[in-house]
């Protein structure tokens, strides 16, 4: 089964409401593949696969429906450019909807971004601090992840931007969701500067739990977090126990001892995290970030493509938009698979774009 088979018959189960990557899996390794399993009689698939009462209702009418195509910008757990350390979560993403340069993608797989977060109420010491803060990351050239919430986050993508950085919003809704609105425009900026992404569909309902599950995919992407002042209940603090179980350095902004929003992070030092009183402390631990590397080399994003003969060669036909079949028949590879591979690599270095119906383009 090629990857673009495999891609397609992902997207269609993922959107069956119910089942998650657990059941994905077990139906993979059942039935030889889920494109085998969606063939497979309902009584069959019902008892081999162990799906429950739910399941077998959504499942009964997802199959009398057209199956529906994946968004342009969209990532599955087979595809090769999803980040290695989300496979490796107790709970990894079903899917990941994005947008934004996709070249950041690498870094993130390399856990090559800090990620900074704390309370959405905080004092004007600590806005300012996270701003500051994420100005400074993205001058030494570290992308800047946070949730882009009210408050911290926020300002913390402000100074990203105001830096010209790479800030990284992972949502707690869809892509398509500002929460809370006042983030609308960032947002945007985000989304055109750096890279936006989502586990949530489209369409979907806000939930609260949504913003806390966040949190383990942000962790995980990054090399080291900074907690900037937080209450005792707080998101920011279940990124902080995340960080602690994978082993990412925990950071932290002290702040006024008398206040109830910064009691939280307080009490973070005291159980061993390091204190942060200037950005130039984390830059001297962590160094340079991968950007500023990139920035010395004259190469662009646009430009820095794989230098490899296939790479080349799709690069050449692909002054027009041509469809799979057509780059398959015109640079002689046999392989689908690979020749998807390639494309998504390309895609992601903003090289090429994809179009509807499957087609690809260069990048002029």
């Amino acid at each position: 089964m090629n990857l673009r088979s495999r891609r397609l018959a992902w997207y269609r189960w993922a959107s069956i409401d119910g089942f998650g990557v657990a059941t994905l899996r077990r139906l993979e390794a059942v039935f030889g593949s889920l494109e085998a399993a969606w063939r497979t009689p309902l009584a069959v698939l019902q008892q081999r696969g162990r799906l429950n009462k739910t399941q077998v209702q959504a499942l009964t009418a997802a199959l009398a429906t057209p199956p529906p195509l994946p968004p342009r910008r969209w990532l599955a757990p087979t595809d090769p450019a999803f980040p290695a350390p989300l496979q490796q979560l107790d709970r990894p993403p079903l899917q990941l909807f994005w947008q934004g340069k996709g070249s950041t993608w690498a870094y993130l797989n390399r856990r090559q971004a800090v990620a900074v977060v704390g309370s959405r109420t905080a004092s004007d010491h600590a806005l300012a601090w996270a701003e500051r803060l994420g100005r400074h990351l993205a001058e030494v050239g570290w992308p800047v992840v946070s949730g882009l919430a009210a408050g911290v986050d926020a300002a913390v993508h402000r100074g990203c931007l105001a830096g010209h950085g790479r800030p990284v919003g992972v949502l707690g809704t869809h892509l398509q969701r500002a929460y809370p609105q006042d983030n609308r425009s960032l947002q945007q900026q985000v989304g055109t500067a750096g890279l936006l992404f989502s586990e949530q569909p489209p369409g979907e309902p806000v939930r609260r739990g949504h913003f806390a599950a966040r949190n383990r995919l942000l962790v995980s992407l990054v090399q080291a977090l900074v907690v900037v002042e937080c209450p005792r209940r707080s998101g920011a603090l279940i990124a902080a126990r995340l960080a602690r179980e994978t082993g990412a350095p925990l950071w932290v902004v002290p702040a006024d001892a008398g206040r109830s929003s910064a009691e939280g992070s307080n009490q973070l030092l005291q159980q061993g995290a390091a204190v942060l009183l200037r950005g130039d402390d984390l830059s001297s631990v962590l160094g340079t970030g991968p950007l500023l590397a990139r920035q010395k080399d004259p190469v662009t994003d646009r430009q820095a493509v794989p230098t490899s003969g296939m790479a080349r060669l799709l690069l050449e036909q692909l002054g027009q938009p041509r469809t799979l079949e057509e780059l398959q028949e015109q640079v002689g590879a046999e392989d689908q698979g690979l020749l998807l591979t390639q494309l998504f690599q390309l895609q992601l270095d903003g090289a090429v774009r994809s179009l509807p119906g499957l087609r690809w383009v260069r990048i002029r």
